[in-house]
């Protein structure tokens, strides 16, 4: 067996089984797409099961992959074991109704035992097998396994409910006694031990499993398929030959980092292992689009990021420090998986953010938690948990772990009552929708066809096919349901008004009318074609607004959540950080753009397949059938989309953003206009306005207080085209005056700062006192943008050999070195412990900063360093 680099062992994978004619299949999104089963990619199968179901043919039958996977039920015993993670690269191979177990057993043997691959020794090789299952035994056999090295396992059977289910062998490498003096016991009786290593696991999906019937009952699949997963992480423990998963170089490189920043060696502490792996977690799902939150996939990360801060204590590490490793990650990870690479910056961002924002949160919660606890005698009350869970954030995980650390129990049952008590009253005080829960057997039962027709037609004569309680369903309809965040249409069937239309399970729509009507009964159904145009028009402006967003943001942003009405479009998206002005301005501008090129929207349906070849975009969390209907306008954005649209951008008229805010961490939400809307809604703000008889300056403030989402240039545009000239140039001009006041405020700022810096600078033998070539200079209020070139003036015109300022501005202090006999960078860090601040860099400059402290205490230290 030789020592191989984990890049050579994925190499070595994905070579053999390419030669063995599998298509190698790159990984994919740690994000499921369309699967809302899944929280994260968890298997190397997971993102092939439309493969394996048959809903999509492969490139080749024989497949091959290393995929990237999250795994997180399991979170508290990473770090206190040799193998747990939360990522992890799970080496694959996937034969669909091709080669089957003979053959995958042969590929293994080959792959794993030859010279020319790993060449691990035949003797180190255990193999379990399902008793029953005679063909794997005797294959193991034949290739030269020991009979002593298979062992039967009733466990050795993979099956989830009913569907695809065979039997599976596992393959252990066995480190020897030095790990463990038992033997192969410890498979046979599965107990947890370091000596046998199970490396691969290869199922032979062979039967159809049917809950109620005996296994050996199960019929035989037609096509039979093999599934197999290799864990990365062992192999390269194996073949590297170290203690645990965590030596090895996908996480060595972070361990070591992690000892510089901390200042602690490395051996073995559960504390290292905890950060290498979380850190590593966090960089790979945020690379991926994964954003943190208070919910779903993004609790998961917020929670690993503040289990590894936790951990960073244990180590001296009290700071932000985990964005610091970050490119130790993209070093390790970043030739594979070039999102990470492409991705680093705002990964590092990110992390750091929210590492600041979570010790802030800690470091409350921590002193309330205290307060709490010198009331309490063993256990801390469900309200008290309750409440620093509610009141100020703090985890319930972390109030837990540092109460038990403290010898107090937490009353978790009582914690988790009140938590479903405040969901069932948050869902109770909701506006509840028409509730047709009563009716909804019917509904699934409900079978026979209806025909949305209302792409190209506004009315039909059409029968009644089925009444209901609460509306009827018609043969045919040109009414769009409410769906996929467009609302349904409004009008009338028989004159009566349709107030809602809803999508039955079955695909037919339900149309909620204030009348009765009787099945095979003739009706005329006409939606209200202005009314829809609207409709139309917002939508197709949400397809250009998303695509500026990813033009000006970045491709990590995505479609969160949507709503078209006919008054106003609101479309919700991911993002690392709050817009600036600029990018809003840039991003109505695009929209605007496009809409005056005047760009066909043309509508297609065609393979899901073919779709994708164009590139087209899908919706994260839809479910699409194998032919779409594809949305193109003019190749600039191209989505899957079910909505009504215009034919030509130009029929959206005008586009302003009307709104922009955050709804929760990383999620941000844009409200816009278009078509006349907006034009209409300041004219009949100004009509009130008119009519409420108030003075010209009230009309002023009150017509800007309206308008102040509004960019200047969109109201120059409106007064362009509004008939209310005058009562519009009101609005510009105090809108000119405002941004006159804010230059001529800039204007006055900046002299006051060129003031400030000139009376710094003049007079430098004011802050040297002596001749001692080694000077501590203590100032006051200086500006930090002063600051350095202070520090470049005293030390080059004193010509000093060290100088050490030290600023003091708003209770805080700020360090500058400047040397060239003695290590700025240890006089900094020397400060900075002293202070409890933080700081570093060169041996010829660095600098820091701490909350306020004793200055001449400090004076005086840094002068006894210097001596």
């Amino acid at each position: 067996m030789k020592f191989m680099t984990s890049k050579e062992i994925r190499d070595t994978w994905l070579h053999f089984f390419r030669d063995k004619g599998h298509s190698i299949e790159p990984s994919s999104s740690l994000i499921p797409m369309g699967d809302k089963t899944l929280l994260w990619i968890n298997a190397g199968v997971a993102p092939l099961k439309k493969y394996f179901d048959g809903s999509e043919v492969p490139p080749r039958p024989r497949l091959t992959n290393v995929q990237k996977c999250i795994r997180t039920n399991d979170i508290d015993n990473v770090g206190k074991t040799a193998r747990h993670h939360t990522f992890f690269e799970m080496m694959g191979n996937f034969s669909i109704g091709d080669y089957f177990k003979e053959e995958a057993i042969d590929f293994g043997f080959e792959l794993l035992t030859s010279p020319s691959y790993f060449g691990f020794p035949v003797e180190k090789l255990y193999m379990t097998y399902y008793p029953d299952d005679v063909v794997a035994k005797n294959r193991w056999l034949s290739l030269g396994v020991k009979e002593d090295h298979l062992i039967p396992l009733e466990s050795n059977f993979w099956e989830i409910g009913e569907g695809p289910s065979g039997p599976d062998t596992e393959i252990y490498f066995d480190r020897g006694e030095l790990f463990d003096k038992r033997g192969p016991e410890l498979i046979q009786n599965d107990i947890e031990n370091e000596r046998y290593i199970e490396i691969w696991n290869i199922v032979f999906s062979q039967y159809n499993a049917k809950p109620g019937i005996p296994r050996n009952e199960y019929k035989e699949l037609p096509n039979k398929n093999i599934d197999t997963g290799a864990g990365l992480e062992r192999f390269a423990c194996v073949i590297q030959g170290t203690k645990t998963n965590f030596e090895t170089d996908l996480f060595l490189p972070i361990i070591e980092k992690t000892e510089e920043l901390s200042g602690i060696k490395y051996d073995g502490q559960m504390a290292f292992k905890v950060i290498a792996d979380h850190v590593k977690t966090l960089s790979m799902a945020i690379a991926d689009g994964a954003i943190l939150s208070n919910e779903g996939r993004g609790y998961v990360l917020r929670r690993l990021l503040r289990r590894a801060l936790k951990y960073g204590k244990k180590i001296n590490l009290n700071e932000a420090f985990l964005y610091r490793l970050v490119p130790e990650v993209v070093k390790i990870m970043g030739p594979f998986y070039d999102s990470v690479h492409k991705n680093q910056a705002i990964v590092e961002k990110v992390i750091h953010i929210e590492e600041m924002k979570f010790l802030e949160t800690l470091s409350s919660g921590e002193k309330h938690l205290d307060e709490a606890l010198e009331k309490t005698t063993d256990v801390l009350s469900k309200e008290d948990a309750f409440k620093l869970y509610d009141t100020f954030g703090f985890p319930i995980e972390l109030t837990v772990e540092l109460s038990e650390e403290k010898g107090y129990q937490v009353d978790i049952e009582g914690f988790k009552a009140l938590l479903q008590l405040q969901k069932e009253q948050s869902r109770a005080s909701r506006t509840k929708e028409g509730s047709m829960k009563q009716q909804e057997k019917a509904f699934i039962e409900f079978r026979e066809p209806s025909v949305f027709i209302g792409y190209e037609n506004y009315e039909v004569s059409t029968p009644v096919i089925k009444v209901f309680d609460s509306g009827i369903v018609l043969k045919e309809t040109p009414f769009y349901a409410t769906m996929g965040g467009q609302v349904a249409d409004k009008g009338t069937i028989n004159g009566y008004e349709v107030t809602d239309v809803i999508k039955l399970p079955n695909g037919q729509y339900l149309h909620v009318v204030d009348n009765p009507f009787d099945e095979g009964e003739m009706v005329i159904a006409k939606i209200d074609l202005a009314n829809r145009v609207k409709i139309m028009q917002n939508h197709s402006a949400t397809h250009l607004l998303h695509k500026a967003l990813k033009v000006v943001l970045g491709d990590h942003v995505n479609q969160q959540g949507s709503q078209v009405t006919p008054a106003t479009l609101r479309f919700d998206f991911n993002n690392y950080e709050t817009l600036k002005k600029e990018e809003i301005i840039e991003i109505e501008t695009i929209v605007k753009n496009k809409i005056n090129e005047a760009l066909d929207v043309v509508t297609t349906e065609m393979p899901i397949a073919e779709a994708k070849k164009l590139g087209a975009m899908a919706l994260f969390g839809e479910k699409y059938g194998d032919v779409v209907r594809v949305v193109d306008i003019a190749s600039y954005s191209v989505e899957l989309c079910g909505g009504t649209h215009v034919k030509n951008t130009k029929e959206i008229i005008d586009f302003s953003i009307t709104s922009f805010e955050s709804i929760g961490s990383g999620i941000f939400r844009i409200e816009a206009v278009t078509g006349n809307q907006l034009i209409e809604k300041v004219e009949a703000y100004l009509h009130s306005l008119i009519k409420d008889n108030v003075t010209l300056e009230e009309k002023r403030e009150r017509l800007v207080d309206e308008l102040k989402d509004i960019s200047p240039k969109t109201v120059i545009e409106l007064s362009q085209k509004a008939p209310f000239i005058g009562s519009y140039q009101d609005v510009i001009e105090l809108r000119n005056y405002n941004e006159k006041i804010k230059e001529d405020n800039k204007q006055l700022e900046k002299i006051l700062q060129q003031s400030k810096q000139k009376d710094a600078l003049s007079n430098l033998e004011q802050y040297v006192t002596s001749n001692d070539k080694n000077q501590v200079v203590h100032t006051k209020d200086v500006e930090m943008q002063v600051l350095k070139q202070l520090v470049d003036a005293i030390y080059d015109k004193m010509n000093l050999d060290v100088l050490f300022l030290i600023n003091e501005a708003n209770d805080k202090l700020t360090f500058m070195c400047k040397s060239k006999t003695i290590s700025a960078n240890q006089l900094i860090k020397a400060a900075a412990k002293l202070t409890g601040g933080s700081g570093g860099g060169r041996d010829q400059f660095a600098q820091g900063g701490s909350g306020n402290f004793d200055v001449t205490e400090l004076m005086k230290h840094i002068k006894g360093m210097m001596n």
